[in-house]
């Protein structure tokens, strides 16, 4: 099964999960690299977060699954909880953050979850998971890194679209 994301034209192939780690990797430089200037903090509109949101939201994404991949591994973690993605841009201050640090983290973020994920046995990558969102469905560990990378490239279009 191939999905494909109608707004970005990402298609989840799985043939591409070996090589997903170092994508995302290249996508969280190229988005790092857009966090400078001044108009990264305010939003456009209300309901669409600014540039730096999404930037600290990818990075969230990678801290996140990154400790889920670890924890279906140790023990059986199945039934996934939403990471509260609306919840965090208030919690943890995302407009309020430097931008050059948010670049750094990203980075960081995106090596550690493309070196968990290296290290993920292909067998693994058959578990399957109770994804959350946007509606809770059952998914592979495979289909969870290739969503990863989605999300990398669909929130670095999201940020390009806001910047020019």
């Amino acid at each position: 099964m191939v999905d494909k994301c109608a707004e970005c034209g990402f298609a989840y192939d799985p043939a591409d999960i070996p090589e997903v780690g170092t994508r995302i990797r290249e996508s969280a430089t190229s988005t790092a690299a857009l966090l400078t200037g001044d108009d990264l903090h305010p939003r456009r509109t209300p309901e669409v977060w600014s540039p730096l949101e999404y930037a600290c939201h990818l990075r969230d994404v990678f801290l996140v699954l990154r400790e889920r991949f670890l924890a279906i591994r140790r023990r059986d973690m199945r039934d996934w909880t939403p990471m509260g993605r609306d919840e965090r841009v208030d919690h943890d201050g995302y407009a309020d953050q430097a931008p050059a640090a948010v670049a750094r983290q990203l980075l960081d973020a995106a090596e550690m979850f493309s070196n968990v994920l290296a290290r993920t046995p292909s067998e693994d990558l058959a578990l399957i998971v109770r994804y959350p969102y946007p509606e809770p469905t059952e998914r592979t560990l495979g289909w969870v890194a290739l969503h990863t990378l989605h999300e990398a490239r669909h929130h670095h279009l999201d940020i390009t679209r806001q910047l020019s």
